[in-house]
């Protein structure tokens, strides 16, 4: 893992709310003009930013909740660049 994001923090953006939409049985983003459906492994890691857990520490808590899982680092992190790239969320 980069030890650069290790330590960051991530952020949903405050023009997005993440929200478990039960019709639909997945996590959202909504946003004003409408809505992100998110499949279960982006749900699952924006589900831990909380603005409280680092990268690490999102990547721990999912590896422990899948420890059938292989190394989940390297996909977490480019979860979490994308979402960056689309303003979703912000690393600090």
């Amino acid at each position: 893992m980069s030890a650069l994001l290790s330590d960051k923090i991530p952020t949903i953006n405050a023009m997005f709310r993440l929200q478990w939409e039960e019709a639909q049985a997945c996590f959202v983003l909504l946003y004003p003009e409408g809505m992100v459906q998110l499949n279960g492994p982006a749900g699952e890691i924006l589900s831990l930013v909380d603005g409280q857990n680092s990268v690490a520490q999102i990547i721990a808590l999912l590896q422990k909740k899948f420890p059938e899982a292989d190394d989940l680092a390297e996909d977490v992190l480019a979860f979490l660049r994308e979402a960056q790239q689309n303003q979703w969320l912000s690393l600090v």
